[in-house]
């Protein structure tokens, strides 16, 4: 099953067959690959060549049909030692310069990023959110709405703005709720956020037989606040149909079973924290990521940082049946850019 002792003509020929069966997507036969890989060999001897290929387990037969297909070993062999990425298109360097801008919130450039992955190489983008442990809180602010509604306005980090609505259990002056923020702001400004949480909470829970109601009242409604912060989304994915493009109807049940994952997220963010801890580009090919439903699907990711830490990982999941050549490079560059829009 070693792929150490693989000969240059048996290289050349899984090569060409790999490169035509992603264009194509179909079995590929021997008379195809004699064209394909211009190698002066007969017929005959392509087939002795992929019959041992087959043997060693880097193709399979589909279907009882006459050519063969990729298997993910296959696949993972082609992308080691065969692979010759392209160069990545100016006009989509230039896309992701401009919409991958500094002046952007963290989660806006995090939107943009999966959106623009999913864009360039017509596959899923996804972009885990930045930990809480990364969010520090640098002001609060509380503005009254109609009934027992009140507005929240996070600025997180340097400039990020979030704004988020909480119900209270009784309807607040616009002086109690500016009293409640400079309270919040004085005791806490600077923390991260979880652990602010973590810390009103505890307040909340020691303190409630003699807090007086002012503090309870700022308390309580900065833990509303932030709880909010803690219901965000994990990551984010675009283009999930673009995975319909090239699928075959017996195919779809399991393409259903990975828009399951994608909702029930927890497998692939466990898959996504095992990337985030190595550096560079990660690829995972068929069931090299240790889950079923990723058997027919690739995952190509990078982290991202702020220029000191790791703060997620971004990528690409499409069909195991890609153009690595072009994907590799796109998720490489994206993360790249991220890292520097993060990092200003």
């Amino acid at each position: 099953m070693s792929s150490a002792d693989l000969s240059e003509r048996a290289s050349i020929i899984l090569k060409a067959l790999v490169e035509r069966h992603i264009r194509d997507g179909q079995p590929v036969g021997s008379r195809t690959l004699l064209e394909e890989a211009g190698l002066p060999v007969s017929a005959a001897t392509i087939r002795n060549v992929m019959s041992d290929l087959e043997e060693r387990g880097f193709l399979h037969s589909p279907h009882r049909s006459a050519g063969r297909v990729p298997t993910s070993q296959g696949y993972r062999l082609f992308v080691d030692r065969l692979l010759q990425v392209e160069s990545i298109d100016q006009a989509a360097v230039a896309t992701l310069r401009e919409q991958l801008n500094p002046d952007k919130s963290a989660s806006e450039l995090v939107q943009s990023a999966s959106s623009l992955l999913s864009i360039i190489t017509a596959q899923a983008g996804l972009v885990t959110v930045p930990r809480p442990d990364t969010h520090h809180l640098r002001q609060v602010e509380f503005l009254p709405l109609s009934g027992n509604r009140v507005l929240v306005i996070l600025v997180v980090n340097e400039r990020e703005v979030q704004n988020r609505i909480i119900h209270t259990q009784r309807p607040f002056t616009e002086v109690e709720l500016r009293e409640a923020a400079a309270l919040v702001n004085l005791r806490f400004a600077g923390q991260p956020l979880a652990s602010v949480q973590g810390q009103i909470l505890r307040e909340m829970k020691e303190a409630r037989s003699h807090i007086d109601s002012y503090m309870q009242a700022s308390l309580d409604l900065a833990s509303k606040a932030l709880d909010q912060e803690e219901s965000e989304d994990d990551y984010l994915v675009a283009g999930e149909s673009r995975l319909l493009g090239n699928i075959s109807p017996e195919d779809l049940g399991r393409l259903r079973e990975l828009f399951d994952a994608f909702e029930r997220k927890k497998d692939l963010l466990h898959l996504l924290e095992r990337c985030s801890r190595a550096p560079g580009v990660q690829i995972f090919i068929g069931d090299e990521a240790g889950y079923e439903v990723l058997g027919d699907y690739s995952v190509i990711t990078a982290p991202y940082t702020n220029g000191t830490r790791i703060l997620g990982v971004l990528g690409v999941i499409g069909p195991t049946r890609m153009a690595y050549e072009r994907v590799i490079p796109v998720v490489d560059i994206t993360a790249r850019m991220l890292s520097s829009a993060l990092s200003h």
